[in-house]
């Protein structure tokens, strides 16, 4: 494990698999019921980036109704020389109009390595007329980071999270 737990080693018994094995690896934790998708990021010139679904139609009613004000990205680079995925988390502030989610980098721009939870919930008269919980949620950034430093380490590379520095 790496410093505060940003980095994660594989075990030196578990056979080493390709740079397509470890994407097609980390892109199998997309699923539909997931808060969180992998997507290229070829764009913003990384292997792939991780993120919230906030602008997926099925989730950002649930993120604007948490009021989520901010928001992370974790982007990854393959580096196939160490059978390493070196991976720099950034935080985006999200402002809702209308109940539609609108990123913006935030001000005061965070990257390196972060680990935030927000949660919370809302109460008020259920269809049976009591009071009851209309909605609970809680988005912990390791519901992203986790499965994404199991994959890599169960290919035998070792995850290390950046935080100062090229990624």
């Amino acid at each position: 494990m790496g410093l505060f737990g940003f980095g994660k080693k594989s075990d030196k018994n578990t056979p080493v698999l390709s740079v397509d094995e470890v994407r097609q690896r980390l892109l199998s934790l997309n699923r539909e019921t997931a808060p969180y998708q992998i997507v290229d990021g070829v764009s913003q010139k990384v292997d792939l980036i991780a993120e919230w679904k906030i602008v997926d139609a099925k989730w950002y009613e649930l993120f604007a109704k948490a009021n989520l004000t901010k928001v992370f990205r974790i982007y990854m680079k393959f580096d196939a020389a160490k059978h390493q995925v070196r991976g720099k988390d950034e935080e985006f502030t999200v402002e809702w109009r209308a109940g539609v989610p609108a990123l913006s980098l935030a001000v005061s721009k965070f990257q390196g390595q972060m680990t935030s939870v927000e949660f919370g919930a809302a109460y008020a008269f259920t269809e049976e007329l009591k009071p009851g919980v209309v909605y609970n949620y809680r988005f912990n950034t390791n519901e992203i980071k986790k499965p994404i430093q199991e994959a890599v380490t169960a290919c035998g590379w070792d995850y290390k999270g950046i935080s100062f520095g090229k990624l």
